[in-house]
């Protein structure tokens, strides 16, 4: 059954709205902020530290990094601020805590290569959510930023995001064989949430026939 829900994004579509409210709707754990608050606490260090590390000589390294590690909070994210700790030591922590969440579960995730690092299991449901450029806008805007900031960041956050993914797992980004579903969240929050979880339930149905073909199969074989 699927006990995970990856979700990969385009900044400013609303995915961190969208994964509490679903969250919400299922009882589920929401893991977005949750997760760099793991990640210092692992590294014993508080979340400014994981955040705002040293400084580092690679600059081009640092400001994909920081992109990468927000994860989806928009209201919170500014582009700005200060040095963060070596990728690949964190692509590994990333992808130790992903499989511990969906081990662990039920749990809706944001982003951090969550569809990346689950793409060999059966029990999670993988969604990208996108908007066209006025939709994201108004949701930043919604959220406190200025017509400024916004512009900024729809500018270069995705293109630094999908820079990263391809320097440090050697993928496109996004990697749309990855997805179960691409949905544009110009529809609504609801109307996106009833998608997925109508998507659950087919989902669902399909691992529940698989086990049910591999158990006949089983008992056939053992006549």
């Amino acid at each position: 059954m699927i006990r995970t829900i990856a979700i990969e994004r385009e900044f400013g579509s609303g995915a961190g709205t969208i994964a509490r409210k679903l969250a919400d709707r299922l009882g589920w754990t929401i893991w977005d902020e949750k997760i760099t608050q793991e990640i210092a606490n692992r590294l014993h260090c508080d979340v400014k530290s994981v955040e705002k590390c040293e400084q580092k000589p690679d600059s081009t390294f640092y400001r994909l990094m920081k992109t990468f590690m927000r994860g989806s909070y928009e209201e919170r994210y500014s582009g700005s601020g200060g040095e963060l700790l070596d990728a690949e030591n964190l692509s590994r922590i990333f992808e130790e805590m992903v499989n511990e969440i969906a081990d662990r579960g039920p749990a809706v995730i944001v982003g951090r290569a969550s569809t990346y690092f689950l793409r060999e299991r059966e029990d999670h449901l993988a969604l990208f959510l996108y908007a066209p450029y006025h939709e994201k806008m108004r949701r930043l805007l919604e959220l406190g930023k200025s017509e400024e900031e916004a512009e900024r960041l729809l500018m270069h956050v995705d293109t630094d995001r999908a820079a990263f993914v391809q320097r440090y797992y050697g993928k496109t980004w996004p990697q749309r064989d990855l997805y179960h579903l691409m949905i544009n969240s110009i529809i609504g929050d609801n109307a996106v949430i009833d998608l997925v979880l109508r998507s659950m339930e087919i989902l669902n149905q399909q691992i529940s026939n698989k086990s049910g073909s591999g158990a006949v199969e089983s008992y056939i074989h053992s006549r």
